[in-house]
């Protein structure tokens, strides 16, 4: 039953994903923003799920949906890499580095702020 839970909540995650795209597509230019919007927004869900499974307050079926499928088909590590090497050889030094230190910093603190949000105290 979890290897369901993984395979529905990835197709819902990656059709979000591809929502995304296709929301930000006019407004992306020069910067990734597809890809910053859907790692952020799934950092600030995944740590909301891990502050209410460290609560006990979600069950392991709940969290292999959300965290496992949703995030994991939503948030797109290979995307960012792929676009910010892109940036570095069309010489946009400046980007590429610029979304390297905003991804990070932003993921972060949206694993904070959802484990905050979750009521965990961190």
């Amino acid at each position: 039953m979890n290897i369901l839970f993984v395979f529905i909540g990835g197709g819902v995650g990656s059709l979000l994903r591809y929502g995304v795209s296709l929301a930000v597509a006019p407004y992306a230019f020069r910067f990734p923003w597809a890809t910053f919007i859907s790692n952020t927004v799934a950092c600030l869900i995944i740590g909301f799920v891990a502050g209410l499974s460290l609560k006990g307050s979600l069950d392991s079926s709940a969290r292999l949906f959300l965290a496992t499928g949703i995030c994991g088909g939503f948030s797109t590590f290979s995307s960012f890499s792929n676009e910010t090497l892109r940036l570095f050889q069309e010489g946009q030094p400046w980007a590429a580095l610029a979304n390297i230190l905003f991804s990070v910093s932003a993921c972060l603190l949206c694993v904070y702020g959802g484990m905050k949000i979750s009521g965990l105290t961190v």
